[in-house]
């Protein structure tokens, strides 16, 4: 809104009360009255008054209470030719400026914006976000941007801006090297390296850039999905993995709990089987890490194969001379050629380990009973130690 006092065609008084935050440049209407010596002009806080001479920039006047005068229009004053001040009255443009900031100003990359990652190679990204301005120079701005418009607001500029917007966020997201799945957790450092390259193209335009943000960061959505994927299935293979080395160590604890054959075969088995064990947890920790890695490094250490190996060597037995892992149902040892099974006593035919009876004959494979010692010398009468053919103290044979 504005008002003027008219006294035969003088403007007496000279202010813009504007209502509209969106407008950046207003006119005033002088309706072809002129300025004389003596008129006032109230500019008020978040505004600038520009008088304008025939399409050229003149005086500009910051917030406050003036009278007009030769003194306070040196340009106008110098751009009329007056010598000896107001010498009659005169007509110019006046136009007042919204110094205030222009805030929530919104921004987003029209096309995607292509860029290097380390661990994706080339990818396009996505930026979105919001800005603050202000008018800093106002006889700047009009002199680049409004020139003589009676009215001009955010939206005559935002277009601009945002162009120039979009040419910061360029440079800095090609710059970063950030990993793309990280930029969401950087998006502060992201805003603050963008308005260092947005600032100085603002300042061109007496334009002050005060704030600037990036409020979201987005991959192509069929990168999205591929990860989504991903991630899905490298949690099926972990608990497929998880389920068959539980049952497999239950497996392994049962056998380990049956006496079978006593004697050296319940010696080897039991090698057998702690080596096994030993194994298997070896497999499922460098599997446990391999999960960690990430989608793209997790295929080796998953699926079939895995699996195959896990139960390769949950089947192998340490050979009882050269000590080097054997199938448990192999006959001979594959590096040495030691026989790996107990012989039949009766047949002398090969028994596979942990047998209890030949499977030729049936002869029992425990090993006979030793016969049991005295427990004292049946002449002194003394103590015998385990196993012992003569007494210790008289020589008595037992």
């Amino acid at each position: 809104m504005a008002r003027e006092r008219v006294r035969g065609g003088i403007l007496s008084l000279i202010e813009w009360a504007g209502q509209d935050k969106n407008i950046i440049v207003h006119q005033f209407a002088t309706g072809g009255r002129q300025i004389n010596r003596g008129s006032k002009l109230t500019v008020r806080e978040g505004q600038a008054c520009i008088f304008c001479l025939k399409g050229r920039m003149a005086d500009v006047f910051p917030p406050g209470f003036y009278t007009l005068d030769t003194g306070n229009v040196p340009l106008l004053t110098r751009l009329k030719g007056w010598k000896y001040g107001f010498q009659s009255p005169f007509e110019v443009d006046i136009y007042f400026v919204n110094t205030t900031q222009f805030t929530n100003q919104k921004w987003g990359t029209i096309n995607p914006i292509l860029r290097r990652d380390k661990e994706f190679g080339p990818i396009k990204v996505r930026g979105f976000g919001a800005y603050s301005f202000r008018i800093s120079d106002p006889f700047k701005f009009m002199t680049e941007i409004s020139g003589t418009s009676k009215s001009y607001t955010t939206q005559d500029i935002v277009d601009y801006l945002r162009s120039k917007v979009l040419m910061g966020v360029t440079t800095s997201i090609g710059e970063n090297q950030t990993p793309v799945l990280d930029m969401a957790a950087n998006l502060m450092e992201l805003s603050t390296n963008t308005e260092k390259h947005i600032k100085p193209m603002f300042e061109d335009l007496g334009i002050e850039l005060t704030r600037f943000l990036f409020e979201s960061f987005s991959l192509p959505e069929e990168l999205s999905k591929a990860m989504m994927n991903n991630t899905a299935m490298g949690m099926q293979r972990q608990n497929f993995d998880m389920t068959l080395a539980s049952r497999q160590l239950d497996v392994m604890g049962k056998a380990a709990a049956n006496p079978g054959a006593g004697g050296p075969m319940n010696a080897m088995m039991g090698m057998g089987m702690g080596w096994g064990m030993g194994n298997m947890m070896g497999n499922m920790m460098q599997q446990g890490n391999q999960n960690m890695q990430g989608f793209q490094n997790a295929g080796p250490g998953f699926g079939p194969q895995a699996v195959q190996q896990q139960q390769a060597a949950a089947n192998m037995v340490p050979c009882g001379r050269c000590k080097k892992p054997t199938k448990a149902d192999a006959r001979f040892c594959g590096e040495c050629g030691t026989p790996t099974g107990a012989t039949c006593p009766k047949c002398n035919k090969s028994v596979k380990a942990g047998a209890r009876f030949c499977g030729e004959c049936g002869t029992s494979m425990a090993p006979p009973a030793a016969p049991a010692a005295p427990e004292a010398c049946p002449k002194c009468n003394k103590p015998l130690k385990p196993n012992a053919r003569f007494c210790g103290e008289c020589g008595q044979q037992v």
